[in-house]
């Protein structure tokens, strides 16, 4: 079987030597180029499963090589070589479309990693085999460029930042970069930055060692160093606190992570992506969100439409979450009434697609023949097109603006504007009762007294 071969690019005999010898010692190939007119040469005339180049060379730049790739080769990984705290060039090859980046003075360990990922990159590529695993429904032309978006970020190792409302599948996007790429085999380690409470986020994170604080009675280690070799998903990541956010930026910037109570930053070989329903430009602005951790998190954004943008997946989303509740309740259901499909594709679905499971599942419980109708589906009263973002709190300011336009009983109508800010505070945390009783505003026991009033569960 032939080797792997990867081409060097950079005009310093001493570092292609150490480059050379490193990927020899990894038994692959190598060819050497000290400008980007052989590396054109080169290209053309045989095939790579890898291109290493630095960003100075004599005839140009290296993002011009990447560019070139890009449009020429665009199968081809290419990693590129920067100048030590040089974030701005790295983010810039990143968004020209290069694989990874790797500083000088080089870290032979990193440099290991980044080429062990990139042949399996180009192995998977070369290959003819299916992975089963979580995908995305719906055949509308939104959909089909969010499948092909995934596709080609899946091939980087940049930073994603996946934005969208409440309920729209943010997770399920990162899951699928992480199973596109070359990453899969590692492990995907998702992290909601809004249940973790702030004194503990540090060590949730970074991990600790023994003794750094009361209780800490062995080593510990975070949920950065969890996703080693792996992804580490940072979902809302708006709601992290400012002091966190410089530390996450040290970890993305110099790929190292330390434990609290050590002394000595660890290397970390992990790809980040992250999520937020949030408008972080807006957060940036006013003074809550970093600028320089936004460009860094954000190098390529992918933004998951709202339900109500493809409405015309509805019927084959609301088949397969009927065919998911079945198998939950291992018997026969149901099916959907022409008449109730017609109401929910005329919804507005502020909850997006978890609100369309949580309807179904509803319907499930309440119907009582064979055909489930408009009546058993309990849509909320509420015009088509209408602003689906806000918090808890504007949902009860809306319900009650609404309250004294009708004639039913009063604490029935307070339950039910209860029960809708509850619900809605509970999907914007993913259910965790601590984060949405601070949403809402309430203690926890407050929250949970009302849950049990209200017989949310």
């Amino acid at each position: 079987m032939a080797k792997h071969t990867v081409l060097i690019v950079d005009d310093e005999p001493d570092l292609v030597e150490l480059v050379k010898l490193t990927l020899e010692r990894m038994d692959l190939a190598t060819a050497a180029a000290g400008d980007l007119a052989t590396a054109r040469r080169l290209l053309g005339e045989k095939r790579f499963d890898l291109c290493l180049a630095d960003m100075r060379l004599p005839d140009g730049d290296g993002l011009d090589l990447v560019a070139w790739i890009q449009q020429h080769q665009p199968q081809l990984p290419v990693a590129v070589i920067t100048a030590h705290g040089n974030v701005e060039t790295a983010v810039r090859a990143l968004k020209a479309g290069a694989f990874d980046f790797v500083s000088k003075p080089l870290d032979l360990g990193v440099l290991r990693r980044l080429v062990s990922v990139a042949i399996r990159l180009g192995a998977d590529d070369a290959g003819e085999t299916t992975r089963l695993g979580p995908h995305l429904l719906g055949g509308s032309p939104a959909m089909d460029q969010l499948r092909a978006l995934i596709a080609r970020v899946a091939r980087s190792q940049a930073p994603v930042h996946i934005s969208g409302e409440s309920g729209t599948g943010k997770e399920l996007v990162a899951r699928l970069i992480h199973a596109s790429g070359a990453r899969r085999d590692g492990r995907f380690i998702p992290v909601n930055c809004g249940a973790i409470p702030t004194e503990l986020m540090e060590s949730e994170l970074f991990g600790y060692k023994r003794g750094s604080f009361t209780g800490a009675v062995s080593d510990k280690q975070g949920l950065v160093q969890s996703a080693e070799g792996g992804t580490l998903f940072l979902d809302e990541v708006a709601d992290l606190p400012l002091h966190m956010q410089v530390k996450l930026l040290r970890v993305i910037q110099e790929k190292t992570v330390r434990p609290v109570g050590e002394q000595r930053e660890q290397p970390i070989d992990v790809r980040v992506l992250s999520a937020t329903h949030k408008n972080l430009g807006a957060l940036v602005q006013a003074g809550r969100f970093r600028e320089d951790l936004y460009y860094r998190i954000n190098v390529i954004d992918i933004h998951v439409p709202a339900l109500r943008e493809h409405a015309s997946d509805i019927p084959d989303l609301a088949a397969a979450l009927l065919r998911r509740l079945r198998r939950r309740l291992g018997s026969e259901a149901p099916a959907l009434g022409a008449d109730a499909l017609a109401a929910l594709q005329s919804y507005a679905f502020p909850g997006n697609v978890r609100e369309l499971e949580n309807i179904l599942e509803r319907a499930l419980t309440l119907c009582t023949g064979d055909v489930i109708g408009v009546a058993d589906l309990q849509l909320r009263a509420a015009p088509a097109g209408a602003a689906p973002e806000g918090d808890a709190a504007s949902i009860v300011k809306a319900a009650a603006a609404g309250a004294g336009t009708s004639g039913s009983d009063l604490g029935d109508q307070l339950e039910h504007i209860e029960r809708d800010a509850i619900l809605k505070a509970l999907e914007q945390t993913r259910y965790n009762k601590t984060a949405a009783a601070r949403l809402l505003g309430i203690t926890f026991r407050a929250l949970r007294y009302k849950v049990k009033k209200l017989g949310i569960e």
